[in-house]
């Protein structure tokens, strides 16, 4: 019976199509929701031109408007040299689109209580008390007191201090490397063990820099709720959102719908290696770590377009949702023109300024390996872009977004 059963799925999956990938979210002709079907069609051959060029080895795209699935499409190859195609359901590193989840986590424990945002952070983590702050002067490096302690607030919009030594270099990215805090093998309490260790680059509240804010964030998780980030996020996130293909790891039964990257950059002809998600991890980095689908993204990011809640569920107040996705660094700037920062995603501030279509309020981010999506309140409009092609995911970003607004009719 149960083998009846998965058959009869299967071929309502082929009958169907995209009502039946959609994971319940409703189904719609672009014309139904002010898109242009032959304009999306440039989405289509965008894709299916450059996996023949050899940009980029595929992509899925969803757009939603006004709450239903208007596009949702698939070209390319999961893995390019076994000239496996991609599927709609295939499994993506997300790295940084991780964020976001994490961010709805510490919202969620605001909104019930458990947390302020200008709760200091050493309120969880005792060793992130009175950090020291490295002032480089030239060539020199001194240390300073810091003038106050991060709070809740800092890590969620970027201003805690903290950095990536990964990414650029200094005196400061130089001790995380010497340090290991950019490492693999620690886990999220050892991150802590060793942020303490290092001093912070800037004074907490007095520059946006892009680091391990979210990955602290991911131990105060555990802290409040006493449950590993991963356990907290699928019990009250995942689970809740039908996101049945978002984790920390890809199980063995699901292995073979990993995306996999081009061997070797089109560009710069280096070989291309992501990190290895068929095993648990130890570091389950609320900031990098975890691994989704296209729909699966899709309906987290609906759930923050209905500011809260999808399918009846509600996992954020309407309130905390219009926080979240309003600019919080006021004078500060992000090295995006035109854009600030929310807590948890990069929000635009200006019609004009930034090199891409959009409007004032949209918000997004996006993943080292190239996953990105946004979300558009005024035009009722998410997108969500998957490859893993890390070379290319600016380029990508920029024509994908630049598509969709082009499609729009009304």
């Amino acid at each position: 019976m149960l083998n009846i059963t998965r058959a009869l799925v299967l071929l309502l999956i082929l009958l169907l199509g995209p009502a039946v990938w959609a994971a319940d979210l409703a189904v719609a002709k672009p014309e139904q929701v002010g898109l242009s079907s032959e304009r999306l069609a440039r989405i289509t051959e965008l894709i299916k031109t450059d996996v023949e060029k050899g940009r980029l080895p595929g992509a899925v795209a969803v757009i939603a408007r006004k709450g239903r699935i208007a596009y949702f499409e698939a070209g390319g190859f999961r893995d390019a040299a076994a000239g496996a195609p991609l599927r709609k359901d295939d499994i993506f590193r997300i790295y940084s689109m991780t964020k976001p989840f994490t961010s709805v986590a510490i919202l969620m424990l605001r909104d019930e209580g458990k947390l302020d945002l200008a709760d200091p952070v050493s309120k969880f983590l005792p060793q992130l008390t009175k950090l020291q702050v490295a002032v480089e002067k030239d060539g020199a490096v001194t240390l300073e007191p810091s003038k106050r302690d991060m709070t809740i607030q800092d890590l969620l919009r970027h201003t805690s201090g903290l950095t990536y030594g990964v990414f650029g270099t200094g005196a400061v990215k130089k001790m995380y490397t010497e340090n290991g805090v950019d490492a693999l093998d620690h886990t999220n309490a050892g991150l802590i063990d060793k942020l303490a260790k290092v001093p912070l680059m800037y004074q907490p509240g007095s520059t946006w820099e892009y680091g391990r804010s979210t990955d602290v964030l991911g131990r105060v998780v555990e802290v409040i709720s006493g449950k590993p980030l991963s356990q907290f996020l699928d019990e009250r996130l995942f689970r809740p959102l039908k996101m049945t293909d978002t984790a920390f790891f890809v199980p063995n039964g699901k292995q073979t719908r990993i995306a996999q990257a081009l061997a070797t950059d089109p560009d710069t002809k280096q070989p291309v290696t992501l990190f290895d998600v068929t095993a648990l991890p130890k570091f389950e980095g609320g900031g990098q770590a975890a691994v989704s689908t296209a729909i699966d993204y899709t309906r987290f990011s609906q759930m923050l377009a209905n500011r809260g809640r999808i399918d009846g569920v509600r996992l954020l107040s309407r309130k905390t949702v219009e926080l979240m996705t309003a600019d919080h660094l006021g004078k500060l700037d992000t090295p995006t023109p035109g854009y600030g920062f929310g807590l948890g995603f990069a929000v635009r501030r200006d019609a004009g300024v930034a090199n891409t279509p959009g409007s004032i309020g949209d918000y997004n981010w996006g993943g080292l390996a190239g996953t990105y999506f946004w979300i558009d309140p005024k035009e009722e409009l998410v997108a969500v872009w998957m490859m893993q092609a890390p070379g290319q995911r600016l380029h990508y970003r920029q024509r994908f977004r630049t598509l969709v607004y082009q499609a729009i009719n009304d």
